[in-house]
């Protein structure tokens, strides 16, 4: 049986992974189907990382990571995980994609969550080359320069607040006339000296060249706009990938969900399942920063090392 079985290789499952056997767990398995990283890995360029001052893509700084984290003999199973079940005796089944099971003492779960893709033309093509769904992380890039914000939900609104700090002009894009945020947000975007909003209208595409985006064009109630753009923030939502943590069924949760599926932990990233973990984008109110989801995965695999520690001398 396993100590600590680690579902999920960006970087909250491989801190998780590194203070957990650093800490002195003999048995922990990562449990990645692909190669340890992220969605970081995807990044062009990363900035705000500590101590990284140079120009780095999120494949160059998640590179060491996994050899570090191994050191202390953390094992990498290259494998999907299907399900996690809550057993009688308080431990728990991994099933994984190759019809085999293993049991572990304990859980941390780590698959993070997926930005929902808005669907219009030129946006998975040009994804990473000026489209993006972190204003945190790339809306530096744009310091001074005009970009486009998609969506009308609080996300949308308060990275066009951020947005609107750092560049000339935030376009906010949205489809309907009104906004699902509270009234003061509303009437704080509205104030917003240097966010235009252009309601009730859809996106016809974006395009752009070699070197990245140049503009979205949109449908609006007076016709086609052309927005010329270097940059385009889409915020419609996130796909939480909670999925190995529904019953066999796929109906209920082994563990506490918030209303929009994220896990509910406490400051020690336990659910309220004693023995299961969540770290990363995963846990509510997630930050979604590397820096975030390390420190996440950190505090996750010290508090193990106390469980496992108890639960073997109770």
């Amino acid at each position: 049986m396993l100590d600590l079985a680690i579902i999920g290789g960006g970087p909250a499952g491989l801190t998780a992974g590194m203070y957990a056997t650093r800490g002195g767990l003999a048995n922990v398995t990562m449990f990645e189907k692909g190669m340890p990283g992220g969605q970081i890995t995807g990044s062009s360029e990363i900035e705000n990382y500590p101590g990284v001052t140079g120009e780095i893509t999120g494949m160059d700084l998640m590179m060491p990571w996994p050899e570090q984290c191994q050191r202390f003999g953390l094992k990498h199973s290259m494998v999907e995980v299907t399900r996690v079940e809550l057993k009688d005796d308080g431990n728990f089944t991994i099933y994984k994609g190759d019809g085999t099971t293993e049991d572990a003492m304990s859980v941390i779960v780590c698959t993070g969550s997926t930005p929902k893709r808005a669907g219009f033309k030129g946006e998975d093509e040009l994804f990473g080359k000026g489209v993006s769904t972190c204003a945190t992380c790339d809306g530096f890039f744009y310091k001074n320069k005009e970009v486009a914000v998609i969506g009308g939900g609080d996300t949308a609104l308060e990275e066009a607040f951020y947005l609107s700090n750092i560049c000339s002009k935030v376009y906010l894009v949205h489809r309907r006339d009104t906004f699902r945020s509270a009234p003061n947000t509303v009437k704080r975007l509205k104030e917003t000296e240097n966010i235009e909003l252009i309601l009730n209208t859809t996106i016809i595409e974006a395009y752009g060249d070699v070197m990245g985006v140049t503009g979205l064009k949109v449908m609006t109630p007076e016709g086609e706009r052309d927005l010329k753009v270097p940059g385009i923030f889409t915020f419609v939502g996130m796909n939480v990938n909670n999925g190995i943590l529904m019953d066999e069924k796929g109906e209920n949760a082994i563990c506490a969900l918030s209303a929009s599926g994220n896990v509910i932990v406490d400051l020690k990233m336990q659910t309220n399942i004693p023995g299961l973990y969540a770290a990363g984008d995963l846990r509510i109110d997630a930050p979604k920063q590397v820096v975030s989801a390390a420190g996440d995965g950190a505090v996750a695999g010290v508090n193990v090392i106390t469980y496992i520690d108890e639960k073997l001398n109770s």
